[in-house]
């Protein structure tokens, strides 16, 4: 049975309607992702389903006493409010402290908030959560959300999927989160030129059933052009009078699924990263950072030593606040560390995309802000100009001749990673590059990285692209270091689980003899804490000479690989050896 049904529903903004003739129902327990381009009509078509837009014509139908709850893109908080009475309303703490279902949402997104504090003090981010946990506690039929990872951070995304997997409510999500959308969706509807075209199954799913279309489309129009290619030739064969015997040219339709697209190169890459950047790129040596500055603030690297290489291709994780923004800050020399020293390659050309907008005359074109850098770049083989790289960026036709001062927050994002880009940087630092970009512009963006030449370290909450575009994740952990994770986000997510699993039921630090050790026993545990340390050390030495080893190899790729294959292992190993040490070290504290 289905709780809502849109009957032949149009609506528009303008001239174009954003929905034109839709007809569609949401059942019971169904979970549906709505993908498209920005502006395409997304957020148009939640809001009529959930009622607060009424559409130009046709008929929307709730089921009588459906439950809906609707988080959009804004909130209604007062900012007056405490927290505590903003998301719990008047339930009385004995309820919900004794409600396990509430406890685990509060949890899940609100943990880092003092109940107690008003809403007007909270930032843009402990609003969306606030809003999201007060909508999340409510009992409802149809769930409605509307970017709902905005701000989340990948523990609390993850948190987030799992939870809407287990409720029994019916779900209707827009995002852009490609992981998000496979975790939660058993169907995918794409809002494209007035129209819903409906999926079955998750993001996934949903490019592979779109791909078939295409390739059934393609052969129908390849029989179509075969049965045209008879009637020309038998045109041609025929008598003077029917034909001037024009020279016709009819190109064959092309498999859009022929093969996978290739993969990135990553010999190709680092080869030639190697040749712009040379052996050094950044060297961090017994670096200590702190994220407000010189002793204030939280601390983020603790004497940490650390080697960024040429191609290298980083993903760093942590939970808000772990400092990451801090280390792209340092890398961009924006601040200094307490102690130790940064060594900066003399040939990086840095680019560094931070999560304040620039600010650009509003008067200017976009073509003109993007030419103004430069007319001309070479991404992989293939050379570019600012105007193609527009198009690719969702720039299109009338479009690059907008004024800066009428862009929306998304199309200035884009617009910042174009300039950025056309600078032709050979290092790369990026912070949140996938804010406000729909799924085909992030396409265009990946695509576009996969043939870019140079070291990268990526900040992002979005799982989907950080594994999309790096081939290493790093993590902030709280420890003070940068940790490998061989197992990239499913690794942080399981090391963070056990930490937080692990944490309300950690011992007080006590002297030696009170956990029944004795002093032989005490020194054979020093003793081994001193090996891995020392068997750090030599892998440390050994990452480094690889990594110089491969910048002296860059014309052989045979032997490039067998480098990189060698340095995987290393790095593999040294993961184990700290996670032993770690494990040591605290049986000692």
């Amino acid at each position: 049975m289905n709780l809502v049904n849109l009957e032949s529903v149009t609506h528009a903004y303008g001239p174009v309607p954003l929905l034109r003739e839709v007809s569609l129902g949401i059942a019971a327990g169904e979970r549906i992702g709505v993908v498209g381009r920005n502006g395409g009509g997304k957020t148009t078509l939640v809001s009529v389903i959930a009622g607060t837009v009424q559409p130009d014509s046709g008929r929307v139908t709730h089921n009588r006493g459906l439950r809906v709850g609707v988080l959009s893109q804004g909130d209604d908080l007062d900012p007056a409010r405490t927290v505590e009475s903003a998301v719990l309303g008047d339930l009385a703490e004995h309820e919900w402290a004794g409600d396990q279902g509430i406890r685990e949402i509060l949890k899940g997104l609100i943990a880092d908030i003092d109940l107690s504090s008003l809403v007007g003090s909270l930032s843009g981010g402990e609003r969306r959560r606030t809003a999201l946990a007060r909508l999340l506690i409510g009992e409802h039929d149809l769930i409605i959300l509307d970017e709902p990872t905005n701000h989340l951070d990948i523990e609390a995304i993850d948190w987030l999927a799992g939870h809407l997997v287990g409720r029994k409510s019916a779900l209707l999500v827009v995002t852009h989160d490609r992981w998000f959308l496979d975790a939660v969706s058993t169907r995918t509807w794409e809002v494209v030129d007035g129209a819903v075209e409906r999926y079955e199954g998750g993001y996934a799913a949903y490019v592979l059933a779109k791909a078939e279309r295409a390739r059934l489309a393609a052969a129908t129009e390849e029989r179509r052009q075969n049965l045209m290619r008879k009637e020309i030739a038998w045109l041609r064969r025929g008598p003077q009078a029917r034909t001037s015997k024009p020279k016709f040219r009819v190109e064959a339709a092309q498999a859009l699924i022929a093969d996978e697209p290739p993969a990135r190169d990553e010999v190709e890459l680092v080869r030639f990263a190697a040749a712009r950047l040379g052996k050094t790129v950044y060297d961090l040596f017994d670096v200590t950072l702190h994220a407000g500055g010189p002793g204030e603030g939280p601390l983020v690297l603790d004497r940490c030593t650390w080697q960024l290489g040429p191609g290298d291709r980083i993903g760093l994780i942590g939970v808000n606040g772990s400092g990451k923004s801090s280390v792209l800050r340092l890398l961009a020399d924006a601040v200094r560390p307490d102690v130790g020293r940064v060594v900066r390659g003399k040939t990086v050309r840095l680019a560094y995309l931070s999560q304040e907008l620039v600010e650009l005359d509003p008067g200017r074109r976009v073509l003109e802000v993007v030419e103004e850098i430069r007319k001309y770049i070479k991404v992989g083989k293939r050379e570019w100009t600012a105007s193609q790289l527009l198009e690719r960026l969702g720039f299109r036709g009338e479009a690059q001749w907008k004024a800066v001062g009428d862009l929306s927050g998304g199309e200035r994002r884009r617009l910042q990673v174009l300039r950025l880009l056309m600078d032709d940087p050979n290092v790369l630092l990026l912070d949140e590059p996938t804010n406000d970009l729909d799924i085909e512009t992030l396409n265009e963006l990946e695509d576009l990285l996969d043939g870019w030449a140079g070291t990268l370290v990526v900040v992002s909450h979005d799982r989907y692209f950080l594994e999309r575009v790096t081939d290493r994740s790093l993590a902030l952990l709280g420890d003070g270091r940068l940790s490998m994770l061989p197992g990239g986000v499913d690794e942080y997510l399981s090391r963070r689980a056990t930490a937080v699993a692990s944490a309300p039921s950690a011992p007080v630090a006590v002297p030696a003899p009170s956990d029944g050790r004795s002093a032989k026993e005490e020194r054979e545990l020093r003793k081994e804490l001193s090996r891995l340390e020392r068997r750090l050390d030599r892998l440390g030495e050994r990452e480094t000479g690889l990594h110089t080893a491969m910048a002296e190899a860059a014309d052989d790729y045979e032997r490039l690989a067998r480098l990189d294959a060698e340095l995987k292992e290393i790095q593999s190993e040294k993961e184990t050896v700290e996670s032993d040490w770690l494990a040591l070290a605290d049986r000692l504290d």
